[in-house]
């Protein structure tokens, strides 16, 4: 496994929207590295190399990072740390987040206003393309070069809603949205034009869902750590409600009695006494009115009514079943990145404790290089409403 280090375009004379990334440096070799892929948040990278004259100019802030056995995540080098010493010898730190971070360089800007049930993965695109991408963005200043939408994979993409949403960080509200749905956001690096390999690339925002892969389906294999199969090897689990809600009053425009006001809550039923976690929701920046071909015009009760409901459950916590591991990395069962990936359920078991969490999703994992060989350390989680 090598790294490969691409850098954007210079602008041309044109003002072009479009710097293809291209290849710059291959580096083939260094200390240790850790890639942490994560599913609802950015994942992050850093990679420890010995400093000389060729590895400073290759490792540049603003460079992308990609891994020769990995094509579906890129870093971009965002902090860049020389250290000289004259007995341990000289050294660079180089750290950095996924491509998902350029988006956290955007607010949504101006309102997005859907009053009319549309999918998730069409509101999320919507804001990626009125916010970063060329022609839809309120001005060329904020658009982020090469990027397209991509692909919307998966049935929690599907589920539809009404929503307003102003002035949040658009990574930050995005990975909300994955948290409430199931499902994650990822950029890439494609070929600049679909089917050709000219050593130039673009960046495309996909949509995506993880699979079940655990023992409470039957539709493919299930992946099963456990200790009795000697691919569990340390262990952690944890419960905890301290942040748990399940039961939101949403207040919207207005003041006083005349404050619009919802509530909404998880489950089949309102819950009830102990069982009962409320939370207050601020929910004032959502506008009564809203900007149709240049005419304002109030929006309906029932319709605004619907806009804090959507707010309010993007507020709403879970109880979290998490658990930490290091899992056998020699693929002595299951292949990571073959086998499963990111994002899928899979089935954890402890024997000894008589602890068995049957479906629990991979939320993320960190792969270490280092001297002392690879290692995996998922970190899994599961939401109890």
């Amino acid at each position: 496994m090598y790294l490969n280090i691409y850098q954007f375009s210079e602008p041309d004379e044109s003002g072009s929207y479009y710097q293809p990334l291209t290849q710059v440096a291959i580096c083939d070799t260094f200390t240790s590295l850790i890639w942490d892929v994560e599913y609802y948040e950015c994942g992050v990278f850093e990679v420890y190399i010995g400093a000389n004259p060729e590895s400073v100019r290759i490792f540049r802030r603003g460079r992308v990072v990609g891994r020769s056995d990995d094509t579906k995540n890129y870093g971009i080098i965002e902090q860049v740390k020389l250290e000289t010493d004259a007995e341990n010898g000289d050294y660079l730190t180089v750290k950095g987040r996924f491509l998902m971070s350029l988006l956290e360089r955007r607010i949504i800007y101006p309102t997005m206003t859907f009053t009319a049930m549309r999918t998730y993965g069409e509101i999320v695109q919507t804001a990626v393309r009125k916010n970063c991408i060329k022609v839809w963005a309120s001005s060329s200043e904020r658009v982020i070069p090469s990027l397209d939408l991509g692909t919307v994979s998966g049935d929690c993409w599907e589920i539809k809603n009404v929503l307003q949403v102003s002035y949040e960080n658009l990574m930050q509200w995005i990975y909300t949205i994955c948290k409430l749905v199931g499902g994650t956001a990822n950029i890439t690096l494609v070929p600049y034009e679909v089917g050709t390999d000219d050593g130039r690339f673009r960046l495309q925002f996909d949509l995506s869902e993880g699979v079940d892969r655990s023992v409470t389906q039957s539709e493919r294999a299930a992946i099963v750590f456990s200790d009795a199969y000697d691919n569990l090897i340390n262990y952690t689990y944890e419960t905890d409600s301290t942040e748990y809600t399940n039961f939101a009053y949403a207040f919207g425009q207005g003041t006083g009695s005349k404050r619009k006001q919802a509530t909404y809550y998880t489950g089949s039923s309102e819950p009830q006494r102990l069982d009962r976690y409320e939370l207050y929701v601020d929910a004032n920046d959502i506008a009564d009115t809203e900007n149709s071909n240049g005419t304002e015009t109030e929006i309906p009760e029932e319709q605004y009514r619907k806009l804090l409901v959507s707010r309010a459950a993007e507020k709403l916590t879970e109880i979290k079943t998490s658990s930490a591991a290091t899992i056998a990395s020699d693929g002595r069962q299951y292949q990571y990145g073959i086998d499963y990936a990111v994002g899928d359920y899979v089935t954890v078991e402890n024997t000894r404790f008589g602890l068995v969490t049957e479906k629990i999703q991979l939320i993320g994992m960190i792969e270490s290089f280092d001297k002392d060989g690879y290692s995996l350390t998922p970190v899994m989680q599961t939401l109890e409403g």
